[in-house]
């Protein structure tokens, strides 16, 4: 059987348990939301097919365990992703605190060179922000990538981030041509569904 699409295009989100990111996965491949959070058990993925440039693009999209419970699990994926989103929750602290043990997870666990993003979901909780966007950025910048917040839920600032990542990857190195329609794939997410409205 022929496959039905030009390139396919492992991606990853990764981040503690809570933060959003089955919601940002839900909202990217069926364009829906809900309210209601269920923590992922190991791994689960979804796949959405796109067209670029008269080219499909098949992408898997993996969403992981934020429990320490399952990282063993869960670094066993990181090979072979294309493109790993750090997301955490602008109203949770602890969960920005914990993106530098992401950080060196990825160094530890994923192939060199793999393109990253930093997002800070649930900015439609504005009001109950305890991580600055300043710190986020200066974050993203002290390790080379592109920071963006959105939410899952209201799709606030959507397609700025899908405007971003299109031509360049997920994150900063321009080089990696081949990865512009990686970025320009993936980053058209929206809501996040969570405990606390993603």
């Amino acid at each position: 059987m022929a496959k039905s699409y030009d390139h396919l295009f492992k991606l990853l989100l990764i981040g503690d348990s809570g933060v959003g990111k089955t919601c940002l996965i839900i909202r990217f491949a069926e364009d829906n939301f809900s309210s209601t959070y269920i923590s992922t058990i190991g791994i689960d993925f979804k796949i959405r097919t796109v067209e670029i440039e008269g080219k499909k693009i098949k992408l898997q999209v993996w969403d992981t365990a934020g429990q320490e419970r399952f990282k063993t699990i869960t670094t066993a994926y990181y090979r072979g992703a294309m493109g790993i989103i750090l997301v955490y929750d602008i109203t949770d602290e602890k969960s920005f605190e914990n993106i530098q043990n992401w950080m060196k997870s990825i160094r530890e666990n994923a192939s060199a060179g793999v393109e990253r993003l930093l997002l800070g979901n649930k900015c439609d909780m504005d009001g109950k922000r305890k991580v600055q966007r300043d710190h986020a950025e200066k974050l993203a910048k002290e390790h080379g990538i592109r920071f963006f917040e959105t939410s899952a839920k209201s799709s606030l600032n959507v397609e700025e981030v899908s405007r971003a990542g299109q031509g360049s990857g997920l994150g900063a190195p321009p080089h990696n041509a081949g990865v512009g329609t990686l970025g320009q794939c993936l980053l058209c997410i929206g809501p996040d569904r969570a405990r606390n409205e993603c």
